[in-house]
């Protein structure tokens, strides 16, 4: 039997939808793919840094200075080693951002930013090494050295202790690069370490403060490579209590 235009039509448009469905069901049976797992990774790392996986960290009491300790040597693998030694320049950068482990913003912010460049006639690593303090150089015999001084952070001025409250629970999140393509964002991390100590309280209008929020959006495929992760929970560390005073010697006759 002929079907008119208008039963045909709809009989086409049944057709495409009952189609769709099918695709969309197929789809749902196999999952997401790739692409759409590492978007929804990055998705969720962006609105949650506590989702960051964690790595065990060190966290002291230096007078007033919350100081952080964290190592991320793995940051330098073959090919990065094989970049240390080509006598190109190799940039190493690390910014903690200290959160409330109830989230919301960055409440402060630690960097360090350093330069590698081997020295093909000296057979030697030169580094400049940039952090709260200002400007150092220094020379490494391997790439032991290079570690040493470059992918580790040891006692790194993070938080005045005045600034974060007691009993509250914290934590960092850490962003490592090597050789990140942002000449700006060097120079921003250069000028907030060479802020006077204590200075490390971050607000919406540090040039610096949406560095994290846009870590796996903005920043892929800017770097040779990267690492995030974010430290264990702490409670702020408190100072050692005072020596008790010296013993009374007899009252003098």
């Amino acid at each position: 039997m002929a079907l008119g235009r208008g039963a045909a039509r709809w009989l086409g448009i049944a057709l495409l939808a009952t189609l769709a469905l099918r695709a969309s069901w197929s789809m749902a049976q196999e999952g997401p793919g790739p692409k759409e797992i590492a978007d929804a990774d990055a998705q969720q790392a962006l609105g949650a840094p506590a989702a960051l996986p964690t790595r065990v960290a060190s966290l002291t009491l230096d007078k007033t200075i919350v100081q952080l300790t964290v190592g991320f040597r793995d940051v330098v693998d073959s090919e990065i080693s094989k970049k240390l030694l080509s006598g190109l320049p190799t940039v190493i950068t690390m910014r903690g951002y200290l959160f409330h482990e109830s989230g919301g913003n960055p409440v402060a912010l630690a960097a360090k930013s350093c330069r590698i460049v081997y020295d093909l006639w000296d057979e030697v690593f030169r580094i400049q090494l940039i952090q709260a303090g200002g400007q150092s150089s220094t020379v490494a015999i391997n790439v032991e050295g290079v570690l040493r001084n470059c992918a580790e952070a040891r006692r790194l001025p993070l938080v005045e202790r005045s600034l974060i409250r007691d009993g509250s629970r914290y934590f960092v999140a850490v962003l490592v690069e090597v050789n990140p393509m942002s000449a700006e964002m060097l120079d921003r991390i250069k000028r907030w370490v060479t802020r006077p100590p204590g200075s490390t309280a971050i607000g919406p209008g540090d040039s610096l403060f949406g560095s994290f929020v846009g870590l796996f959006v903005t920043r892929i495929g800017n770097a040779d490579r990267r690492l995030a992760f974010r430290t264990q929970p702490f409670l702020p560390p408190v100072p050692p209590p005072s020596p008790p005073p010296p013993p009374q010697g007899p009252p003098g006759r």
